[in-house]
This record gives structure tokens, sequence and C-alpha cells, in this order.
């Protein structure tokens, strides 16, 4: 039996487990389907373009357009279509390869701040993944690419602080900066200290008993209750974990001591959050409080969908087990939230946790959703082009 028929006849066994496209809610479709990676390819295209033709490339370089970017170079590597590869180096170019614009290094921060002394706070990291992406494309591999990353990374890895991803959306913002760090130049401090500071995050917020991380220090539970007194996991949160595992272990050497850790963590959150994806296919905001904020949300999900199929097509998640649970997702964010001209919905807007009441509807969107939704194109459509 060939690992495609598997694949259909699981999702056959599993019809009726809602995609949820007549009634999002209520999660009432019947009709779960292994789509063609043409299908997979002709929405991912859609939704770049889409993004593209409405936004030019010259915005600023902080997490929320740069996370577009992470996704954007997923699409590229996947499609070879040079006109995104140019949008993202057009992108850098503006801002000049670097993030947070300080050269003054006395007054340089962590904490969070979107001013240009804020260059240690990962936020204003997140594009060095990018630009370490666009110097690997670079035949002549141009150091100014990279520079003001190493600079900015390399001072920091010289401090003895390790408390530098004091919140979950740094692990995605920051860790896989280290892996294409040390790619480019082979400097093994890059892995040390990628070990050492996701090992403080990884002590800070994730939840051995749940499988998850909080979204940072102040809503540790008990310290923190979700609307019906559990514990409050938010997705996008949580969704910026899985992904950056997936992303991080991509480009890990095989034999590096961090690894085990990372497996370990990647397994348990794809455990833990499978049971609790809603039958319309989606994640709610809190992950394990669906009353405390209900309704699809599509940038958690399209992290989740992009790491359950990255674990697939990779070996690290059984097909069986997680291949329904990828597609269900992506079910949802294909054929719901992903408008007819291209425009991505249902993107809960800035912000850090699970908000009652906080409307977020097919007309939510945002840079950091639409990367997400490329990242898990890419990968489903590797899921469904595996033999």
């Amino acid at each position: 039996m060939t690992r495609r028929l598997c694949l259909k006849l699981i999702l056959a066994a599993t019809a009726g487990i809602a995609a949820g496209c007549a009634n999002i809610g209520a999660g009432s479709g019947t009709d779960l389907r292994t789509p063609t990676r043409a299908e997979v390819v002709a929405d991912l295209v859609r939704a770049n373009d889409y993004w593209q033709r409405q936004h030019a490339p010259q915005q600023w370089a902080f997490w929320d357009v740069a996370a577009y970017h992470t996704g954007n170079m997923a699409a590229h590597a996947l499609t070879g279509n040079a006109a995104w590869r140019d949008y993202s180096t057009a992108w850098a170019e503006h801002n000049r390869w670097r993030g947070a614009g300080s050269d003054n290094r006395a007054e340089w921060k962590y904490s969070y701040g979107e001013t240009p002394d804020h260059v240690l706070f990962g936020d204003w990291q997140t594009c060095f993944q990018v630009y370490a992406d666009l110097y690997q494309l670079d035949g002549r591999k141009d150091p100014r690419r990279i520079a003001r990353a190493r600079e900015v990374m390399e001072y920091q890895m010289g401090t003895p602080n390790s408390d530098y991803w004091w919140w979950a959306d740094g692990i995605y913002m920051v860790m896989p900066v280290m892996t294409k760090l040390y790619k480019a130049t082979g400097d093994a401090r890059y892995l040390a200290k990628m070990n050492e500071y996701f090992t403080y995050a990884d002590r800070l917020m994730f939840d051995p008993d749940a499988g998850l991380y909080y979204r940072d220090a102040k809503y540790i539970y008990p310290k923190h209750k979700s609307s019906n007194g559990g514990k409050d996991f938010w997705a996008r949160g949580d969704g910026w974990v899985f992904a950056a595992l997936a992303t991080t272990l991509a480009e890990l050497p095989p034999d590096d001591p961090s690894r085990p850790l990372l497996v370990d963590r990647f397994r348990r959150m794809a455990a833990a959050l499978k049971p609790v994806q809603q039958d319309g296919g989606y994640w709610t905001r809190s992950l394990l409080d669906p009353g405390h904020a209900p309704g699809p949300e599509s940038s958690g999900t399209a992290f989740f969908t992009y790491a359950y199929a990255w674990g697939i097509n990779n070996g690290y998640l059984a097909r069986a087990d997680y291949g329904p649970t990828a597609l269900r997702g992506w079910q949802f964010l294909s054929r719901v939230a992903l408008q007819s001209d291209g425009r991505l919905g249902y993107v809960q807007p800035i912000g850090e946790r699970a908000i009652p009441g906080q409307v977020v509807d097919q007309e939510s969107t945002a840079p950091f959703g639409v990367g997400a939704f490329l990242l898990a194109a890419t990968e489903i459509a590797r899921l469904v082009d595996t033999p």
C-alpha cells in the first residue's frame, strides 16, 4: 500500500469529522478530502499575490511584517517564484538589512519596545531570518546581507544573559535566526546560545502537564486563569513555538545536543494540540477553553497546520495519527479563511492573549497571518505530493 493510498484511507475513515465549511461553528462539513498539490499551490499563489498587490515591500522590519516574509521565503523555496524573492529583497534593501537601527550599544535593550534602541528585543531580530535566507540565495554571498545580523547577535551572545526569550513569540522570532547564522558562518556559539536561551524560555513557560507554553510569565496558572477558571494557553503564542520548533529542527545539525529536548517538546505539543482542534478544523484563541473567546482564528491554526505537516513530512510525526489533523486545518484555512479574492481572514489582531468579545471575522487580516498561511501551504503541498 502506498503512503498516498494509506492517507486517503485514513481520511475516508474520518469523513464526517467536520471541516466546517458550511457551518464553521458547528463543524457540519462531511467532505474532508486530500487536495492535490496543484490545488494547494493555487491557493498559495492566490493569497501571496493578493498580499503583494495590496502592499508595497517598503515596510518596516518589525516582527509583524518580518513574519510575513518568513512565509514568503518558504513559498519561494517551494515554487521558485523569482518575483517573490525580489519582493523580500526589496523589503530588505529598504531596511538596509537591519532591524532596530541604534548603533549605540550602551542603549541596546531587550525589553518590549518598538524604538531604535530595542536592538536586542527579538521582535526586531525576526528580519534576520529573511536576510540569512536571502544571503544563501545570493550567488556572491554578499556579506552586507548578514552584517548587521551578525553584529547584533554576536554582541548579544557575548553577554552573560540567558533571558532574551522571555515570551513565547520570541522563540519563533529568533530561534531560527541562530541556526541560519550558524549555517552562514560555522560559528558554534550560535547553537550553544540557542540551546541556552531556549532552555531558559522552556523552564519559564512550558507546562509539562498540559504540554503547552504560556505566552509569558504573566499568564502562568493559577496567577492567570481563563474565563472558566482553567489554564489559558493562547493559540497564536503556542503557534509561534510549534512552528519555531519545526523551522529550527529543519536546519539543526543531526548531532546537536539540543535536538532531544526540541524533538520532545515538538511531539508533546503535537499530542496536546490534536484533541483541542475544533470540528471546523480550526483552533480557538484560548486552546483549552473554547468558550473564553469562541470562533475560528487563522494565524494559530496556520502555524499548527504548518508544524503538523512538516512533522509528518520529515518523519517526526506519524502520518496515520496526524495526517487528518493537518488536512482538517488546511481545509479550514483554504476553504473558509481564504477569501475568493485572496484575502486571508479570521486573523486575530496584534496582541498577546485571547480577548473575550474581540471581533475576529473574515475581514480580519494581518501580515503575520498571511506568512503563517504560506508556511502551512508549503508543507501541505509536500504532504499531499508524497507518494
